[in-house]
């Protein structure tokens, strides 16, 4: 058996366990610091928008022979106000500007061409107006929306209100993170990126799901006993399917680390990187917050019910009186250990060394 297999079935069996749900306090605080990180880079950085929601005109110039700062100078210089210019790895040179019509983006791709020495049929010219991009951010808030109507309807019904709500702060954990890096990164939000959030809000509710349904399994008639309470049963559901939740996020990584470093880095693919970086993320931060965010939070919720606080006191008392009954054994055996050590022993005397009585002379002895 594997080192990782061992560890997993010692988790699985109750052998050994992290104590996921009683140290949830540190869980929240490390969260809390992220999403503070998070909130100020939105909030003071802002998205880097893609011209698909902010409006404007894009230039892709193949094989350019002049720098970046040439064919920033020229399409400012012909619009009059900032544009963006990168590069990426396989030498196309991307031109960004503020909304032009169509017969200014014909011209300011003819001077490109001229000052990038290439065809001006080679360039490819992507004009888009303001009102494009309103209307995604609007088609794909409602999509968010329906989403997680349907989301905590299918939890309620399947699980319970409480499940659903822990989950729908884990989602909400999780799209904050991946957002918030966006803006901290600078990274460019497209249609792309949107897509991938999308996913990843899927991908988080299936781990999500996939550890309270053990967490169901454990507790189910757990008030009826008084050995274990809310917060231990889920714990060790927790425990018992941490492996499959790492397994789980590797396998699913590795194909979206591919992308990255194939697809962005090698073909230069702009598209593939605003996807795969929004799932990578969103990979990351869901595979943590179904583990240290969800089921703490849940566990939260259910000790607030009068069953469940009833069966944490019946738990306690058991436990102490167990405590008692050992220390009560251990002082028991401690006192008869020292009543054999003080009891007296009878001293044996060496043979060769006893005294006996002196018999009379035979002169002595009477006749």
């Amino acid at each position: 058996m594997s080192f990782l297999g061992n560890i997993g079935h010692r988790l699985y069996a109750g052998e050994v366990s992290i104590d996921f749900v009683g140290r949830r306090k540190t869980w929240y605080i490390v969260s809390a610091v992220i999403l503070v990180i998070a909130i100020g880079a939105l909030l003071f950085r802002g998205l880097n928008l893609g011209i698909e929601f902010k409006g404007g005109a894009e230039f892709g110039i193949p094989n350019a022979a002049c720098s970046i700062e040439q064919a920033r100078g020229v399409a400012e210089k012909a619009t009059g106000s900032q544009a963006i210019v990168t590069q990426t790895a396989s030498g196309t040179i991307n031109v960004q500007t503020e909304p032009v019509s169509a017969a200014q983006s014909s011209v300011i791709a003819g001077q490109l061409a001229d000052a990038c020495g290439v065809a001006k049929d080679d360039i490819k010219v992507q004009v888009v107006g303001p009102t494009w991009g309103s209307e995604i951010s609007k088609k794909a808030l409602q999509g968010l929306v329906v989403f997680l109507i349907l989301v905590t309807i299918f939890l309620s019904i399947y699980f319970e209100w409480r499940m659903a709500v822990a989950a729908l702060v884990a989602l909400a954990h999780d799209l904050v993170i991946t957002i918030g890096i966006y803006a901290l990164t600078g990274l460019e939000v497209t249609p792309a990126t949107v897509i991938g959030l999308l996913t990843i809000l899927g991908y988080s509710l299936y781990d999500t799901v996939v550890v309270f349904d053990k967490v169901r399994e454990n507790t189910k008639g757990i008030a009826g006993q008084s050995v274990m309470t809310y917060g231990d049963a889920a714990n060790l559901a927790v425990n018992q399917t941490l492996v499959r939740s790492i397994n789980t996020s590797i396998v699913a990584l590795l194909p979206v680390v591919a992308i990255i470093v194939v697809g962005a880095g090698l073909l230069g693919a702009g598209t593939l990187l605003d996807l795969a970086v929004a799932l990578a993320i969103g990979m990351f931060a869901g595979a943590y917050s179904s583990i240290f965010i969800a089921t703490p939070f849940l566990v939260q919720l259910k000790e607030q019910q009068p069953e469940m606080k009833s069966l944490q006191a019946r738990v306690a008392a058991r436990r102490k009186q167990a405590k008692a009954t050992v220390t009560e054994a251990d002082d028991a055996a401690e006192a008869d250990t020292a009543a054999v050590t003080a009891k007296p022993t009878t001293a044996t005397l060496d043979p060769a060394t006893r005294q006996q009585p002196k018999r009379q002379p035979r002169s002595r002895r009477k006749s």
